[in-house]
């Protein structure tokens, strides 16, 4: 299996790293009680998916 010669300096290993950050999630407000979420899913504050009520949410939270 090869090896390295000689090694890598910080900066060559940094350069390469330059790439790995994490993404923001995408947040929209939701059009039925206008609180954030994530596209795609139910609302979790008030249950409600593409204009019809999916869920009943908890009271409690």
């Amino acid at each position: 299996m090869p090896l390295p010669k000689r090694r890598h300096s910080k900066t060559r290993g940094a350069k390469r790293r330059t790439h790995w950050k994490l993404a923001v999630p995408n947040i929209i407000e939701c059009p039925n009680c206008h609180q954030p979420k994530l596209p795609h899913r139910v609302c979790p504050s008030c249950g409600f998916y593409k204009g019809r009520e999916v869920i009943t949410p908890a009271e409690g939270k």
